[in-house]
């Protein structure tokens, strides 16, 4: 059975090539993520499609994720030479993008002393350094190495969040937004979400007319916002190297659980993010304690686990993503199925006022059962928009799931839900149509065999979120 937990990998310097790109695609690349921080608009933009050229050319669906930048701050460069920062040492923070030492760290970010206060303290470069500050004397502020380490190029410098003036969306993100809408892309991550309301202030339409919106929760505020945040959200990213600033590393792993599953409950993809193989930037395979937590996210329900570093500059992006593969898919094998459905059941997930997901959610967690019950090993699942496909994905059932879609974009949408296989539906219209189309590509693919028994689930509207029909049929013989 092909792997169920989806793969995210940034693309970088070290992956952008079209060699590399295509390595990632056959390795088991589902989603690549194209980051804002570092490249141009232009830049991705040219990724976007030649990444769109090679899945059409292996024939796979790969989602193609844009990650605006939102309101970071970062310091000034290190130059060419890593920087030790030592534990107990003194150093100078100022304003400026000049250039920063071991000594004095310039901050490029105006409202800086404005935003900090003496007895903070500052992580840069996702907590490799952090700092203690001290007073402000002038156009300086003294501080204190209280967690030494190496810092290279320009890294980010977390300031608690309830401190910071910025806020999402930046003027820059809505540009960066309006860019990739033209070029359609599939997927927009939004950074720094504090509240629901910096969601709606993208302006976008619904998916799939619009970019899915990924709103990852890096700040404490969206904790305290979390059901409103999933609710306006198509999918969630939980943004660990903030989040651990913003709320304690030691409150991480049950953040974690938290968070993906409250995206279950509400049929929103979960994404795990930060430091997965971060050691693989440099070595050859990760170490067994990241092997162990990139399982144990498997193990939580996340839909997909992203790669940062580890393909956008490591040594080899391709045995990163190969090594991803072999652990998620081993980790998929021995995920409990039947005591996840149990868990679901808790969940009360019918009883919203909406009466098209109230439909939903009876339909897919009857085929949840029937699938169980009767020992079905494939579930064909025809859907417009994709909510058809997310909201069965949330069982986690032990059967594939072959989403179909008419609509290009929410195929490749569905590249980041759990255990689906998008597949692009050649007609559209009646459901009978569809379906039988359906079944045809399913059994000409391979996947299903004639005279097996499969779930079929479809919306008899495909304008519609609501999910009506749960058929049981047998696959025809080829026509």
């Amino acid at each position: 059975m092909p792997r169920r937990t989806k793969i995210i990998a940034t693309v970088g310097p070290a992956s952008e090539s079209e060699p590399v790109l295509r390595g990632l695609i056959r390795a088991g690349m589902d989603v690549a993520r194209l980051g804002m921080a570092h490249s141009s608009l232009e830049e991705n933009a040219e990724r976007l499609a030649l990444i769109r050229r090679l899945a059409a050319e292996e024939g796979r669906a790969v989602g193609v994720l844009v990650d605006l930048p939102g309101p970071k701050v970062r310091s000034a460069g290190f130059g060419e030479d890593p920087v030790e920062f030592a534990l107990g040492a003194e150093v100078q923070l100022r304003v400026g993008d000049r250039g920063s030492r071991a000594t004095v760290v310039e901050v490029d970010y105006e409202a800086f002393f404005h935003d900090v206060e003496p007895g903070d303290r500052l992580s840069l470069g996702d907590g490799r350094v952090i700092l203690e500050l001290g007073e402000q004397d002038g156009e300086r502020m003294a501080a204190r190495v209280v967690h030494g380490g190496v810092l290279s190029g320009r890294p980010g410098v977390h300031i608690p969040s309830e401190h910071l003036s910025l806020t999402a969306p930046t003027p820059e993100d809505l540009r960066a937004t309006e860019f990739f809408v033209e070029h359609e892309v599939d997927m927009i991550a939004l950074s720094f979400v504090r509240t629901a309301d910096d969601i709606d202030r993208l302006g976008l339409p619904p998916h799939p007319e619009g970019p899915l919106v990924v709103a990852k929760v890096e700040t404490a505020a969206a904790i305290d916002d979390l059901p409103g945040i999933i609710e306006r959200s198509g999918a969630i990213m939980v943004a660990r190297g903030d989040l651990g600033n913003e709320c304690g590393i030691e409150a991480l792993p049950v953040l974690q659980k938290k968070i993906i599953r409250q995206c279950i409950a509400l049929g929103r993809p979960a994404i795990t993010a930060t430091q997965m193989f971060e050691s693989m930037i440099k070595a050859p395979e990760p170490t067994r304690a990241e092997v162990s937590d990139v399982a144990n996210a498997v193990f939580d329900g996340s839909s997909a686990v992203m790669l940062s570093g580890e393909t956008a500059v490591g040594i080899d992006p391709v045995n990163v993503v190969a090594t991803m593969d072999r652990v998620a898919r081993h980790a998929d094998d021995n995920f409990d199925h039947h005591g996840w459905s149990a868990e679901l059941a808790e969940l009360h997930l019918t009883g919203t006022e909406d009466q098209g997901t109230s439909i939903t959610d009876a339909m897919t967690g009857a085929t949840a059962r029937a699938v169980e019950e009767l020992g079905i090993d494939t579930i064909v699942c025809v859907s417009g928009s994709g909510f058809t496909v997310r909201s069965m994905a949330r069982f986690r059932p032990s059967a594939r799931i072959l989403g179909y879609s008419a609509n290009e974009r929410t195929v490749r949408q569905l590249a980041l839900s759990w255990g689906t296989e998008p597949v692009h539906l050649p007609v559209d219209g009646e459901v009978d149509l569809r379906v039988a189309e359906a079944l045809e590509l399913a059994r000409a693919s391979g996947g299903v065999s004639a005279g097996e028994l499969v779930a079929v689930l479809a919306g008899t509207d495909p304008r519609s979120r609501a999910t009506n029909e749960l058929r049981l049929e047998r696959v025809p013989e080829a026509s």
